[in-house]
């Protein structure tokens, strides 16, 4: 190949990804894939307004549907004069891929991990009043009535495919017990069903339940990662009495893969001050959030160690989406 062709090769392929890239210089889209309200809107909204200093004024946009692909499958195919990222989370990159037929977008080569924002354990809640009458007070006492009440009771979720689906079979099987599945649209149906009496228990997010806690509507029977967590100390792990256990939902920023990689250093730079600012640590310690500091490379590692993990899991389980 002589130089002339070499130089114009390189000089198209640099063409071409400059034409699948973003444009750094828009105005800065921060896309949840979630209903607005969530810990995942929640902490948008606070990495939004913190990074505005070194990124200029950033708008948040909820995109739901699908689980999370709807939003996470406009940024996988953001136009080249559009500048967006993503509140990705262990949905949208984890456990969806293993769960849709026709899924929209490769977790894994359409995007850039930036940040990982926050790992949170979910945690086993049951109605506290029900939990009384039934002489549950710890996951030992759950596993024992469950064990003696084979398929009498239900457990709700998030809907199908989501962590809380995938916990509580995970649960299911590590117990050797039994119980129905009440799928919900999201995590706040999914709690008001279980203060009203509608199922027994549900696995949800730590930051979602933990105004219920600390009410005392819903007792706490255990966190769903290897080791407690501060913001609720005497719990257990459920480790502890179930052996092998281990789950945590985890969610943080993603760009389209073409941004380049200037690009990706400053944005992650500005949501790791963010959320590392005083002001950042404090609006994320009220949400029972502890933030990360797993970038780029570390996080792009994370996030295919954690896709393997749900391949594993899910097809374990034989979880499928309707």
């Amino acid at each position: 190949m002589s130089l002339r062709s070499l130089l114009f090769g390189v000089g198209l392929a640099c063409l071409a990804a400059s034409a699948l890239a973003q444009n750094p210089s828009a105005p800065l889209t921060l896309v949840v894939p979630y209903p607005a309200g969530g810990p995942l809107d929640t902490s948008a909204r606070i990495l939004a307004e913190g990074a505005a200093a070194q990124l200029g004024a950033i708008t948040v946009e909820n995109k739901p549907g699908a689980g999370g692909n709807t939003g996470a499958d406009q940024v996988a195919k953001a136009s080249k004069t559009s500048n967006q990222v993503l509140m990705g989370a262990v949905a949208t990159h984890a456990v969806n891929p293993w769960l849709y037929k026709n899924f929209p977008y490769n977790p894994l080569k359409d995007f850039k991990p930036l940040v990982l924002v926050a790992r949170t354990p979910n945690v086993l809640v049951v109605n506290a009043e029900q939990a009384g009458k039934l002489g549950i007070k710890t996951t030992p006492d759950l596993v024992q009535y469950l064990k003696k009440n084979p398929d009498q009771l239900k457990y709700g979720s998030g809907g199908n495919g989501s962590i809380g689906h995938i916990s509580a079979e995970m649960f299911k099987s590590l117990t050797n017990t039994k119980m129905g599945h009440t799928p919900f649209q999201g995590s706040k149906p999914a709690l008001a069903a279980l203060e009203s009496g509608q199922v027994l228990l549900v696995f949800d997010n730590l930051a979602s339940a933990l105004p219920q806690i600390q009410s005392g509507k819903l007792l706490a029977l255990g966190v769903t990662t290897l080791s407690r967590n501060e913001a609720l100390p005497n719990v257990p792990s459920i480790n502890e009495s179930v052996q092998g256990f281990n789950v945590s939902t985890w969610f943080g920023l993603f760009a389209p893969a073409a941004l380049p990689d200037a690009d990706a250093r400053r944005y992650a730079t500005a949501f790791l001050n963010a959320m590392q600012s005083p002001a950042g640590k404090e609006k994320f310690k009220k949400m029972g959030i502890a933030p990360e500091e797993l970038t780029l490379d570390g996080f792009a590692q994370f996030v295919r160690s954690e896709n393997s993990k749900y391949e594993f899991l899910i097809r374990a389980a034989k979880i499928k989406i309707d």
